[in-house]
């Protein structure tokens, strides 16, 4: 069946993950998060699926990140509005991101990988 990887494909961690999972023969689909930018419902679910917390989707090292000071805003922002914020721009979402059946992987660490996909 595999799982779904999504990836930004300039990303050095997101190379080295998508390395990773061919290493470990991991059957995946691949998804571009800047062509295909998660929606805001599929960023609930799989927050929700993971069962983490909401500001664990945010890639705190871009840029973008930064320029819109997003570390001041957020805490004032309602969740659905942080939802809605993820969804306009691949760029503000951690990556990557590795969604299976019952399981949401955010980041890449090799060892949590291994627990859940091998």
């Amino acid at each position: 069946m595999g799982v779904l990887f999504i990836e930004y494909p300039k990303c050095t961690t997101c190379q080295k993950a998508k390395k990773w999972l061919e290493e470990h023969g991991v059957v995946y689909t691949d998804r571009h998060i800047v062509e295909q930018n998660p929606t805001a419902e599929e960023l609930r679910l799989w927050r929700d699926v993971g069962d983490f917390p909401l500001k664990r989707l945010f890639n705190t090292s871009e840029m973008l990140y930064k320029s819109m000071q997003l570390k001041e805003k957020l805490p004032q922002m309602e969740e659905q509005e942080q939802f809605d914020l993820l969804a306009t721009n691949g760029m503000l979402v951690k990556r990557p991101i590795v969604v299976g059946e019952g399981f949401v992987l955010v980041g890449f660490q090799p060892e949590k990988w291994a627990q859940v996909l091998l």
